[in-house]
């Protein structure tokens, strides 16, 4: 993804393996955001409209023991969910001016579908590109865990992606820094066994560098 289209907001993304805190730092630079007289607007992936919401209860339900989506299926699915929240919420927001953050986006595809579930990269990058039309983050802040850590703050039994093995979770996690190390300029790595405030802290210094404020 090396075309970024413009549009007066900011689009920060949060990144990283399964027990990273991404919802912990959103909501934290959410607050720090409407604190500073932003209009702020958060939402996740998959998810975050209807249609999303509808299609992630599928895509989650699949109980231990039963097959889990193919990768193909697994990948058109998290596309599927991002167009409409491009279209229904992101897009509509940074032409507003505000300031969205979004907990995953198309890097995670990469990182999971491509890295991890071993798809081409050009299907997935095809997917990607269809899903959000040329939009990329402005910033994208990677929690940087190793699966072994997240296992033990119990990351493991929860959803299917979440009980796959450490083979996997290890795959995803060079796929995020890869990214990363092909765009320091846009990508923020941080540690994310160090405490949440300092995550916070370096996170919302990047995005105020950015914002100019």
């Amino acid at each position: 993804m090396s075309e970024t289209a413009r549009h007066p907001g900011t689009f920060v993304t949060l990144e990283g393996g399964e027990g990273a805190g991404k919802s912990t730092q959103l909501q934290a630079l959410a607050r720090l955001g409407g604190a500073s007289g932003l209009e702020v607007v958060t939402c996740r992936e998959p998810g975050g409209t209807a249609l999303g919401e509808r299609l992630r209860a599928a895509l989650f339900a699949t109980a231990e023991g039963e097959t889990p989506p193919a990768p193909a299926a697994e990948l058109l699915v998290f596309t599927a969910a991002r167009a409409q929240l491009v279209s229904e919420v992101i897009r509509p927001a940074l032409e507003r001016g505000a300031l969205v953050i979004c907990d995953r986006f198309a890097d995670s595809t990469v990182a999971y579908q491509h890295h991890g579930r071993g798809l081409d990269a050009a299907i997935v990058e095809a997917a990607n590109r269809a899903a959000t039309q040329g939009l990329v983050p402005d910033v994208t802040v990677l929690l940087d865990l190793a699966p072994e850590d997240a296992f033990r703050r119990g990351e493991r039994g929860g959803d299917y992606v979440e009980r796959e093995d450490a083979v996997f979770h290890r795959a995803v996690r060079r796929g995020f820094l890869e990214l990363a190390a092909a765009e320091p300029e846009r990508w923020l790595v941080l540690d994310a066994t160090r405490p949440e405030m300092q995550i916070t802290h370096a996170a919302w210094e990047r995005i105020r560098t950015r914002l100019g404020v």
